[in-house]
């Protein structure tokens, strides 16, 4: 009896030993190849949960500023799946990159490594790169206006302009970083990718705190190989709105009525 009891404890432990997920990736490293400069190129990596234990995925980091992972924040059960997605930033980074995003999760490996790997090109080089009929199937940017004037606004008002961004191109219009000479303009939010035909709204937010009349030139990268677009915010800044409106009555200064 006492032996029986040895052996059904040892099986015990060995099944609960075997009891847990098992990450398993359709593939661990994806090469972009050709990439314009200003592109964010995205890559989702997919796994399956092939154990017999959900698998949490803790974290994942990436191995530089330039590249931003997302992963399946949910428990992914038996038999079900999820991704990890990296999405690499090529703005000012010409020539070849191999970037990492490592996943910590519960798994019975408990550490995984995935790889990107590619070459940034300026967009004219790029330009050369492709045949006629990969030209003809890339994304193009149009704007429905490339200046917005605020008018008069205070000093530390943070107003917002809003474009219409429309891709007239045969592929997804992805926006990526936006630059400015003042650095006092930033994106609310970044639209995703725009699809072939359609239209998204872009938020810049204006942080412009020098009086006087500005006018601001705004880079926006994304990936049409027709070149960055230029955008300019104009706005007569003044310190105060409400001074000014005070008028001299006899001796004494009384605001308008």
């Amino acid at each position: 009896m006492k032996h029986l009891c040895t052996l059904l404890f040892a099986l015990l432990l060995t099944l609960g030993a075997r009891a847990q997920g098992v990450i398993t990736f359709d593939k661990d490293l994806h090469d972009f190849g050709k990439v314009a400069e200003g592109a964010q190129a995205t890559h989702e990596f997919r796994f399956k949960n092939t154990g017999n234990q959900p698998i949490v995925i803790n974290d994942v980091r990436a191995s530089c500023g330039c590249t931003t992972p997302d992963w399946t924040k949910t428990p992914v059960l038996p038999g079900k799946s999820g991704m990890v997605k990296a999405v690499y930033n090529s703005t000012g980074h010409l020539g070849v990159f191999n970037k990492t995003v490592t996943i910590t999760s519960n798994a019975a490996t408990p550490s995984k490594t995935l790889t990107i790997q590619g070459t940034v090109l300026a967009k004219d080089e790029m330009k050369k790169a492709l045949t006629p009929a990969q030209l003809a199937q890339s994304p193009r940017l149009v704007l429905d206006r490339t200046v917005h004037d605020f008018g008069k606004m205070e000093a530390g008002q943070q107003p917002i302009a809003r474009f219409t961004v429309r891709n007239t191109g045969k592929s997804d219009l992805v926006l990526g970083a936006l630059a400015s000479s003042c650095n006092c303009v930033g994106l609310k939010s970044t639209p995703a990718p725009i699809k072939p035909g359609q239209s998204a709204v872009l938020e810049l937010i204006y942080s412009q705190r020098k009086l006087g009349a500005m006018a601001d030139e705004v880079t926006l990268n994304s990936n049409d190989l027709n070149g960055d677009t230029k955008l300019k915010l104009k706005a007569n800044v003044v310190k105060d709105l409400n001074a000014g409106s005070m008028v001299k009555e006899s001796d004494s200064t009384v605001p308008f009525k």
